[in-house]
């Protein structure tokens, strides 16, 4: 690697060429704050938090900003002088005077990085008083938008349309009058958004954030009808413990268990286990319309926020969708036919929650067919950090609990099951199982490392019997849009697809606990939260979800065979063709 040589703070460094400030500062283990900055994805030096000092060929110090200026040989960087911390803090002072101060209710106190700041720069006072806007708050769908608190840092823009290839979100009017906006100020419920998440994740206030239902789910806890079920999806006991002040990786499933248990929930299950579900209902159909001349190429239908992209975008496509609910339906769906019968329950009287790194599956319980038994498959669907909350209000000392384990009858599930929160991984649990059908015998090798990794597509062929089956794995929606153009153009023959509506998949989902743009410029999350979930399947005794004994004790007791007319009734969907 090429380097260049220049001084931050007196002291010489070698840093890669091609660094900007910012980037020479952090490898040089120095911080410079940032609010508007995200690395790859919003470089726009608009907040001004960044300012340094730099000096080059011998001339004057001048400021500039870090995010955007580019290092060069024998470059001098001052960053902590008190002329840059006096602009910082007077930027600082100028964003709080047109934003509601309202810390203590916020949602993101404590991981808000303009609170951060101002604890950091001693901002104390409002030194600058005058007009203030006021705007109404957009609550009309699970992602909520409250620009009293927008800083203007266009971080959620940049998600929304870079990243996701969506862009229903943008700066409208000019001057004291910006504020972040849909086209002829539309509601979001009135947009062809997704519900993804990824515009609360790159926030770094509380401009964003999902509506809370945590009060429901404690109001089912606290009534003595309601039997009250939940399931949690593989990718929360890879993220909940960042809640509590683990390091991003850690695998805190036991104590996550713990912790559901000490709430009070009535029984606590593992996704995991409708994960091999939703794999022997999608595998059985892909083998149904490759041998039967059914619509190929046939797409997971696994991630809700995916699904109404297609739905929005890409409607034509619809036939091509796996027409199997979600994992998280399922487990609903199971647990009010199949459950209730075995227990002699009504249906209205479970209340059945799931747990989900994803604020899209806030929209998917009300969408149309996700009512098996007559009422929702799901009442409600809570984000890995409204459990942090709950957690946290309930007292519960997270850290000091003893690991439990899942609840029978549903507490089996395979490794198979809990790589669907990684992307490729639904794709790689559908090969285990496929493969073995058609070949009729065990694999020798169970990994399928072509469509695993973070990168946006991957593409892999594999020979199954005498079938050569073609796949591609797709994760964020603009990564979708890649592969759909090219599937239509022609010049992509594939007969399998896996795409997540998030980049790198669940781990990765706008329910995901926060963390700021410097962990996020320093850590990849997708790496090692997935890490923990392929650490799972590797240590686990039951890999495959077609060998899931809960699994085959389901098709024993309730619903025959995959794909059998019960199994249609229950466990699978339909779509709508929206549009734009």
């Amino acid at each position: 690697m090429e380097t260049i040589s220049l001084k931050i703070n007196g002291v010489q460094y070698d840093v890669p060429k091609g660094s900007t400030v910012l980037e020479a500062a952090r490898a040089a283990n120095i911080d410079v704050p940032t609010l508007c900055y995200l690395k790859d994805i919003n470089e726009i030096g608009a907040c001004r938090l960044c300012l340094v000092e730099v000096s080059e060929g011998g001339r004057p110090f001048r400021m500039v900003t870090a995010c955007v200026y580019p290092a060069t040989e024998g470059m001098e960087i001052l960053t902590n002088t008190p002329k840059i911390n006096q602009s910082r803090k007077t930027n600082l002072e100028l964003l709080l005077s047109n934003h509601d101060r309202k810390c203590l209710s916020c949602v993101r106190s404590t991981t808000c990085e303009l609170q951060k700041l101002c604890n950091e720069y001693g901002v104390d006072e409002l030194r600058f008083k005058g007009v203030k806007n006021e705007y109404k708050i957009d609550d009309a769908t699970p992602i909520i938008r409250d620009n009293n608190k927008c800083i203007l840092c266009r971080r959620c823009v940049a998600a929304c349309k870079q990243v996701q290839g969506i862009g229903v979100i943008g700066a409208n009017d000019r001057g004291f009058d910006t504020h972040i906006g849909s086209a002829f100020e539309q509601i979001l419920g009135e947009t062809s958004c997704i519900n993804c998440g990824q515009c609360i994740v790159a926030c770094p206030v509380g401009a964003l954030y999902e509506r809370d239902d945590t009060d429901k789910v404690r109001d089912a806890i606290a009534d003595p009808n309601k039997h009250v079920l939940i399931c949690t999806a593989p990718s929360v006991r890879a993220q909940i413990g960042e809640c509590f002040g683990y390091e991003p990786g850690t695998d805190c499933e036991g104590k996550m268990v713990a912790a559901l248990k000490k709430l009070g929930f009535d029984g606590v299950y593992d996704m995991n286990l409708t994960a091999d579900l939703t794999i022997m209902e999608e595998a059985t159909e892909f083998l149904g319309r490759v041998n039967n001349g059914g619509v190929l190429p046939m797409i997971t239908s696994c991630s809700p926020g995916w699904i109404k992209y297609c739905e929005h975008y890409y409607p034509e496509f619809t036939e091509n969708l796996s027409t199997c609910k979600s994992p998280q339906q399922m487990f609903g769906a199971v647990a009010k036919t199949y459950y209730a019968e075995k227990m002699g329950w009504k249906p209205e009287d479970i209340f059945f929650v799931s747990a989900i790194p994803c604020t899209a599956k806030k929209f998917e319980v009300g969408r149309p067919n996700q009512a098996a038994a007559g009422v929702p498959d799901v009442d409600v669907a809570i984000t890995t950090r409204e459990l942090g909350r709950m957690i946290q209000k309930a007292g519960i000392d997270f850290k000091k609990l003893e690991d439990a384990s899942f609840d029978e009858p549903f507490g089996i599930g395979s490794g198979a099951g809990a790589i669907f929160g990684a992307t490729g991984g639904v794709m790689e649990a559908a090969l285990r199982t496929a493969a073995e059908v058609i070949e009729g015998k065990p694999l020798e090798k169970l990994e399928f490392t072509e469509v695993r990794g973070i990168e946006g597509v991957k593409t892999a062929t594999y020979k199954l019997g005498d079938i050569t089956l073609n796949v591609a794995v797709a994760s964020g929606t603009g990564n979708a849009k890649k592969v759909l153009d090219a599937v239509k153009a022609g010049e992509l023959d594939v007969q399998f697809i896996e795409i997540m509506a998030c980049p790198g998949g669940c781990v990765n989902g706008g329910g995901q606990p926060i963390q700021p743009a410097v962990v996020r410029m320093t850590t990849d999350l997708r790496a090692v939260r997935a890490a923990v979930l392929y650490n799972d399947d590797a240590t686990s005794d039951l890999r495959k979800s077609h060998e899931n004994l809960a699994v085959k004790k389901l098709y024993d007791e309730y619903f025959g065979e995959p794909n059998s007319h019960k199994a249609h009734e229950i466990l699978h969907t339909t779509y709508v063709k929206r549009g734009l």
